[in-house]
């Protein structure tokens, strides 16, 4: 008998104004899961993410993760107890300017989680081992390419412990030269277990990592399966034309890491 998915998403519901942008989400996602969604710009992608982790709420449909039902969340303290449980990394960084890399991995922990600095720190440190940041510790978010600043926000995520970690878009504002960092890493932790969600537009890297891939447009679920399916065989003929278009593209199989950074990303192993 299948185990309760950790996220759960029912026929949710959600327009701005006049304007409906989900119109009827089912999703699911089981622990240790990696989730991929795809579709065209304007599918609803991202605001299913956003869902997910009470940033908005669905007008109708219900959301779970875990024991929590996000669409009936009211207070802020509740909203930010599921937020410590809920690793989020943008398309932006969002880094702190004025804040070192190691400061900036340590704030939410020692503010929100009430961790000691000592804790924070050496947490931090080892996180940024694990996205072979170590040696920019003391440097700020302006001195980093864009790919370091990915990986930071990543090991920030991580520093709060999650449950899992949902992605949107993360390589979309890099240059091509720095997006293989920054999926090698993503590749590391659903090797480790980690629950993760992506949105992305990174077909090969999507077919390659991903437990089960949803395809969106129009706000809804054309059809979703396994990562072997859905693009070995999709049965939508929609899903067909826009995986024809994405892959004739931009169909170049992300490089993989090398065996130095695999290594140095299994030296921090996650609770998951």
């Amino acid at each position: 008998m299948p185990s309760e998915p950790l996220i759960q998403l029912s026929d949710v519901h959600l327009a701005f104004g006049d304007t409906p942008v989900l119109q009827g989400i089912d999703l699911t996602v089981q622990a240790g899961q990696a989730v991929s969604i795809i579709g065209p710009s304007g599918s609803g992608k991202s605001t299913i993410l956003r869902c997910i982790t009470g940033l908005l709420r669905p007008q109708r449909g219900q959301i779970r993760i875990g024991d929590t039902q996000v669409h009936a969340l009211q207070r802020e303290a509740e909203l930010i107890a599921l937020r410590k449980q809920v690793g989020f990394v943008f398309q932006q960084y969002n880094l702190f300017p004025h804040l070192s890399v190691l400061d900036n991995l340590m704030i939410a922990p020692i503010q929100v989680l009430g961790r000691s600095r000592a804790e924070a720190r050496q947490d931090a440190l080892a996180l940024l081992d694990k996205v072979r940041l170590g040696h920019k510790a003391e440097a700020f978010p302006g001195q980093l390419s864009g790919g370091q600043q990915q990986r930071v926000a990543i090991a920030r995520a991580l520093a709060m412990r999650p449950r899992l970690i949902l992605f949107d878009e993360v390589t979309s504002a890099l240059d091509p030269e720095t997006v293989g960092e920054v999926l090698a890493v993503i590749r590391a932790l659903t090797e480790e277990g980690m629950t993760c969600v992506l949105v992305t537009h990174e077909m090969r890297f999507a077919e390659e990592i991903s437990d089960q891939v949803y395809f969106t447009e129009n706000g809804r679920i054309v059809e979703h399966g396994s990562a072997e399916q859905l693009f070995r065989a999709p049965r939508h003929e929609r899903t067909q034309a826009f995986l024809q278009h994405a892959l004739g593209e931009g169909g170049q199989r992300p490089s993989r890491p090398g065996p130095d950074l695999l290594s140095n990303l299994g030296r921090y192993s996650l609770s998951v």
